[in-house]
């Protein structure tokens, strides 16, 4: 065959592949076709589709510099940061399966009186920080980066209630990972808002051990980036508000042969402490009345909630990294998130969560979900406009039930 017949032919091949891509590209289904199959097949149940948080719709934020949101759950697994079990690598993706019975559908939040998922807020699913587990400072370094990119990104929608310093900001709600997570968001969120943050830390331990106190001579720049001391690093850094700040459900020994590790004199030393224990005396509003009195309630606070879920009892959620027996219930923890849904939250995370020490039930991961839709609800409650009750502000409607200390509270506010 002659060369000429030859070319003609590949082009005419060509043409006809081109054709038939072109056409399959920009086939359009016609609108009545489109809303049957909605009408038939736009339907998950809470055991099917992606596991992304609550059904969320996924996306990799980071590489999608044009996605908004106003408020982003991002996973952060990393945990080669730890002084004991390490695991906590894998509780993004634990959290997020335990996350599957919340739908937007039906997860009307009946202590809150709102549905996060259907209000005013577009809340993403932003995927992982891809974290390396093989250089600690590089994985700070990348943390940073990532909160900062995230935090800084325009809201969607504008909040009904719309003033305070987050207006116009996106919060962050982190999945860890292990605690030292929260020092690379605080440095990002100390950055978006040019002021020390007000850090209210849910956990059995303190985490603003000075360094030396895992081996005074074996030191050097990267040992000072653990689990159990970023908040002593972020106070020294002046990231954190020390005249605001909190521990809560704390049970932890201390070093040495006295109370040292509280009486020492230092800026990270000026957290108040909640204890465990001090439930028995307070109950959960107790608590929750002695965290307002210390935050404040000031819109131009910028606060950061940090729950490491060893705060339960291992009882409860034994998958952790850290276990302390004599923790509080998921009830009772829930009831103090509750109380505390005033806060003028920008961001939170929820870490510690290491499956491989969960058991059949996945009780730690169960827990940790609840707590985020907890944190997502108070989050997305705080920019409405209106009082909207709840069991346990005061419920609305014909035939509610309302206990002698809701309807305290309800003619307090009235």
């Amino acid at each position: 065959m002659p060369a000429w017949k030859s070319l003609v032919s590949l082009l005419a091949l060509a043409s006809s592949a081109a054709s038939c891509a072109h056409h399959g590209d920009t086939e359009v289904v016609p609108e009545h076709e489109r809303e049957e199959l909605l009408k038939k097949w736009d339907q998950e149940w809470s055991f099917t589709g992606i596991a992304s948080f609550a059904h969320l719709k996924p996306v990799k934020c980071l590489i999608e510099p044009t996605e908004n949101y106003d408020i982003a759950v991002i996973g952060a697994p990393f945990d080669t940061a730890v002084s004991y079990r390490p695991g906590a690598r894998f509780g993004p993706r634990a959290i997020r399966a335990a996350s599957a019975r919340q739908m937007a559908g039906t997860s009307y939040n009946t202590r809150a009186g709102i549905n996060p998922y259907q209000s005013w807020a577009k809340i993403t699913d932003c995927g992982d920080i891809p974290i390396t587990p093989f250089d600690n400072g590089l994985a700070e370094r990348q943390m940073y980066e990532a909160f900062l990119e995230l935090g800084s990104r325009k809201t969607v929608n504008k909040a009904p209630k719309g003033d305070g310093i987050g207006a116009g900001h996106p919060k962050l709600v982190t999945l860890g990972g292990d605690h030292s997570i929260a020092l690379p968001a605080l440095r990002a969120l100390h950055k978006i808002y040019q002021k020390p943050i007000t850090v209210l830390h849910f956990d059995a331990h303190l985490d603003t051990w000075n360094p030396v106190r895992y081996s005074a001579y074996w030191q050097s720049e990267q040992t000072q980036f653990n689990h159990g001391s970023m908040f002593h690093k972020a106070s020294r850094e002046g990231l954190i508000c020390n005249a605001t700040s909190a521990h809560a459900g704390l049970r932890t020994r201390l070093t040495g042969v006295d109370a040292g590790d509280y009486i020492n004199p230092g800026p990270e030393q000026g957290f108040i402490r909640i204890h465990a224990d001090d439930i028995d005396e307070l109950g959960p509003m107790g608590v929750v009345d002695t965290i307002i009195q210390r935050t404040g309630l000031d819109p131009e606070q910028p606060v950061y909630l940090s729950v490491d879920i060893d705060v339960l009892d291992p009882a409860t959620a034994p998958g952790t990294g850290t276990p302390e027996p004599g923790g509080w219930t998921t009830r009772e923890f829930i009831r103090i998130l509750r109380g505390l849904e005033k806060l003028n939250l920008v961001g939170a995370d929820i870490v510690e969560v290491s499956p491989a020490y969960d058991n059949k039930g996945e009780t730690t991961a169960l827990a940790a979900a609840q707590v985020v839709f907890e944190i997502i609800t108070s989050m997305v409650k705080s920019g409405v406009d209106e009082n909207l009750g709840g069991w346990y502000g005061h419920l609305k409607g014909e035939g509610a039930v309302v206990g002698e200390a809701e309807e305290k509270v309800a003619k307090d506010e009235l």
